[in-house]
This record gives structure tokens, sequence and C-alpha cells, in this order.
């Protein structure tokens, strides 16, 4: 939770140019969250969970961010040509309430469209789950903190985990991709990449702010200029867009890709053993 009383002043265009990107992202969010749930009859029924996965995760964050706006809207209020707090504070912790469901999550739906064997993706997928919430859990107190010195420490606890998942995403996963089918290898490695360069802006997007902070060394960021509120809440919102929405189209495109490669016997074995679960 930011109080009211660290709320940077903000201009008329820096107060509308966050309000519209969060608006721009509760669209997005839930207009992914559709395609997700009815592109799951493109898909072979082994693929499924993973869309289902994929719409779960736009459809939370579709949530958070129309709170997200709605709590932004609230914690200014405008007088004399610019936006300045109300008093109401600026509820911050939706994101993260966001994050610590949405990023276990995007990891099962990645391993769930991989298809790997139980007794591989099970490990995988539990190490990249517990680092996920031990990378959320330890940003959070920085996030909140109107001191710098905590921000540099908690963001340096959680870079710990953040860079154990990139670890086991690019090294480990590419284990896995020899047993993919060619088509899909080049799609798989995307994944990452989207994975890796979107998750880049997050530490990028959590550091800005701490310019505006009593104690901060001066960077680019002019101090009490707004700039660091605007680029944190922009640069997060961006990165979400793309980590969430994006990726899951492309495990969309994966798993279309994994069912035209399947045989006509591999389509009636799946057909027969999704019935059967009905």
């Amino acid at each position: 939770m930011i109080l009211f009383g660290s709320l940077q002043d903000l201009t008329t265009f820096q107060f509308n140019i966050v309000d519209n990107v969060f608006s721009l992202t509760v669209a997005t969010m839930g207009a992914a969250a559709l395609f997700f749930f009815n592109a799951r009859s493109l898909v072979a029924p082994k693929f499924r969970p993973a869309m289902m996965v994929s719409g779960l995760v736009v459809a939370i964050a579709c949530y958070h961010y129309f709170m997200i706006r709605s709590s932004w809207q609230s914690a200014y209020a405008y007088g004399s040509g610019s936006f300045t707090a109300s008093g109401k504070g600026f509820n911050d912790f939706y994101r993260y309430a966001d994050w610590i469901l949405t990023v276990p999550l995007l990891m099962v739906e990645l391993i769930a469209v991989m298809g790997l064997r139980k007794e591989v993706a099970r490990p995988l997928l539990t190490k990249l789950v517990i680092a996920a919430a031990l990378m959320i859990g330890l940003g959070y107190p920085g996030e909140v903190s109107q001191d710098w010195g905590t921000l540099v420490l908690w963001g340096a606890l959680s870079t710990i985990p953040f860079l154990y998942i990139l670890y086991v995403l690019w090294v480990e996963l590419s284990k896995s991709l020899a047993a993919q089918p060619p088509h899909v290898r080049s799609l798989l490695s995307i994944c990452r990449i989207v994975i890796v360069v979107t998750w880049m802006f997050y530490p990028i997007a959590y550091g800005i702010r701490g310019d505006s902070l009593p104690g901060a060394i001066p960077g680019i960021v002019p101090e009490k200029s707004g700039l660091g509120v605007v680029g944190t809440q922009v640069g997060y919102a961006i990165a979400d867009i793309v980590a969430k929405a994006g990726f899951g189209l492309l495990i969309f495109f994966i798993a279309r890709a994994k069912t035209d490669a399947l045989t006509d016997a591999e389509r009636a074995e799946q057909n027969k053993a999704a019935m059967a679960l009905v």
C-alpha cells in the first residue's frame, strides 16, 4: 500500500498515460481470457489444460488491473492544473496478489504444453513454482518501502530466485527441447526468449521508483518529478501484457502445432481418453 503522503504530484498527461495504460491492460487481459477459453476446442485434449491455465492467468490479471485502475483513480484528485494525492492512497498490493497467483501458473502452462513425462515435469514444475513464490514474496517489502536501502536489499534478495528461474528455463528446459517435434522447438525457444526479455522489464520498473525515495542515488529520473511513479506503473503493465497475454498466445500456437502433428491414431486415442473422463 502506497500511502497518500508518498505519492508524487502528477501532471494531467502523466496521470492520464498511466490511467490509459491500465485501461488498455484490462481490455487486453479480458479479450485474451475469452480467446483462450474458447480456443480449447481448437487443440487436442492433451493440450487443453494449458489453454485453460492461459485463460485463468489473464482472467486473474484482468480483475486485478481493474482494481489497480480503480485505486489509481481514487488516489488522486485534480486541482490547479495537476493531480495531487487525494488522501485515499494507492493500493499496489493488487499487483502482487496477481503475481503470486499468475506467475506460478505461467510456469504450469509452459510445462503443460510441452507434454513432458510426469517424472520430468513434476520436479521441474515444483522448483519453478517455489522459486516464483519466493521471488514475489521477497520483492514486496522493497516495493512498499519508502527507504532506498530497504528497496535495494529486498530487490537483491528477490533477484536470487529470479535468476534461478531464468537459469532453469534457459538451461534445464534446453534438455527437453530435443524431445519436441522439430517445428515446435522454435516456438518453445521463442517462449523462453519472451520470458527472459519481458521479465527483465520487472527489475527495471522496480528500480525506477527508487530515484524518488529519500537517500536514493541520483539517476536519470529527476527527484519529485513523478517520472519514477509513471515509469514503474507503465513498465509493469506493459511487461504483464506481453508476459501473460503474449505468452499465452505463443502457448496456443505451440498447442496448435502439436495438434496438427498428431497422427490419426493419436487423435483417436486422445479423443477416446477425453470422452472417458466426461
